[in-house]
């Protein structure tokens, strides 16, 4: 097996895409790119925060430099079973992650304070600090979406993501307690993400314009916040 990537440094545009839209710019993708290596996945995410929210709500704030911790896997994960933990930063609009590979039985260990055997002690130092700052972190959200994913032709670094069935839950927040929640976007939407790690290639700015696709400030996790909050202020 190839070994991951553990350091990423991209800029990262998010968009809301109807059907219509998707269907109009997938003759331009065809002729700019192709699946990846990974085309089809099931992403499943568990999202850290403090007791109060403090991570989310300052995020929706859009400060310059915000961050976000999460656990990541593809498909439901056994306690023997590799994931992914990430931290992820933002500055400027440009995106820094750090991640480092455990298995699922290890995270509960790693975040209860006990050592875990890793080779990458750099990345591990800075989780160990992150979850040191933030005194009180926990599990706070599960998130789980269905990706299709392309990269460029010419430029194999241009990566161009869609995400639907995306489903949240506040309750049972592991990632091995199944898939199950609440969708978070209306039916036939879905969030479409451009990863590149410099300017945008003219084509695509040129169809995007074309199609009046424009960027949306989303989040998937301040989304499912903000929905939870609305309900259990209004009740």
């Amino acid at each position: 097996m190839e070994p991951y990537q553990a350091i990423f440094k991209r800029k990262e545009v998010k968009y809301l895409l109807t059907e219509a839209q998707l269907f109009a710019l997938r003759p331009a993708l065809e002729a700019h790119m192709e699946p990846d290596d990974f085309a089809h996945s099931s992403i499943y995410n568990l999202y850290y925060d403090t007791p109060d929210f403090r991570l989310i709500r300052r995020s929706l704030e859009k400060p310059a430099y915000k961050e976000k911790l999460r656990i990541r896997c593809y498909g439901v994960p056994k306690a023997g079973d590799k994931v992914f933990v990430e931290l992820k930063k933002k500055y400027k609009g440009v995106v820094y992650k750090r991640r480092i590979e455990m298995t699922l039985a290890q995270t509960r260990d790693f975040f209860a304070g006990k050592e875990v055997p890793h080779d990458n002690p750099q990345i591990e130092n800075e989780l160990k600090y992150f979850l040191k700052f933030y005194e009180g972190i926990a599990p706070a959200m599960y998130l789980s979406y269905d990706r299709l994913a392309y990269c460029g032709t010419e430029d194999p670094s241009l990566r161009l993501t869609f995400d639907t069935h995306i489903l949240y839950r506040e309750e049972q927040k592991e990632l091995d307690k199944g898939i199950w929640g609440k969708e978070l976007l209306p039916a036939g939407m879905r969030v479409m993400e451009i990863k590149i790690p410099n300017a945008m290639p003219l084509w695509l700015s040129a169809i995007l314009d074309e199609l009046e696709i424009y960027p949306a400030s989303f989040s998937k996790y301040g989304t499912a916040y903000l929905n939870e909050f609305s309900e259990k202020i209004h009740k």
